[in-house]
């Protein structure tokens, strides 16, 4: 018997679709797919909010300095002369910063394996690369999906069927986070 279901599909292409979806329901809490599909984007969704959920809290916070570029009021870097040459003026900053102990590292770096990079596009900005911004759906995970989901032993997914798709007659479900 087999471990997982094939959906119709070579592995290359379903092993996109499955990283596909387990990144859209990750980023937007619910999507609406099949239930063959649903139930094995469940499997995955589920190993991956438990191992979120065991080291959420195994990081130490670190005071780093860092030099910025100070900037005018209309975002444009300050320049200054320096020997009869144009230079950037830099101001020095203290920061504090969360760094990932060994364990929660090599669980961000599993989850990366499965997880699409994601860009959010803003509705006024569309077709343009301009003020777009690369969401961290690993941080997502561990900083709002998992505290959700502390007191939980598994079942952080749901399926709710919608009916059969007017196409098909597949059977239409919608997968969400609890």
């Amino acid at each position: 018997m087999a471990m997982y279901r094939k959906l119709g599909k070579s592995s290359s292409q379903r092993k996109a679709l499955l990283r596909n979806q387990v990144t859209a329901l990750i980023q937007h809490g619910r999507i609406i797919t099949t239930e063959a599909r649903a139930k094995e984007v469940q499997k995955i969704v589920e190993g991956l909010i438990a191992m979120a959920v065991k080291e959420k809290d195994n990081f130490e916070m670190v005071k780093v300095s860092a030099k910025v570029p100070v900037k005018d009021k209309d975002g444009k870097r300050v320049k200054e002369v320096v020997d009869g040459k144009k230079v950037t003026k830099f101001e020095t900053i203290e920061k504090e910063i969360k760094k990932d102990l060994p364990s929660r590292l090599h669980v961000r770096r599993q989850i990366l394996r499965v997880l699409y990079p994601v860009v959010d596009v803003p509705k006024e900005a569309a077709g343009r690369k301009r003020k777009t911004k690369k969401v961290d759906l690993v941080a997502k995970l561990f900083d709002e999906i998992a505290p959700k989901y502390v007191n939980r032993n598994g079942g952080y997914t749901r399926i709710v069927k919608i009916g059969p798709r007017k196409g098909d007659a597949a059977m239409e479900v919608v997968l969400e986070l609890v």
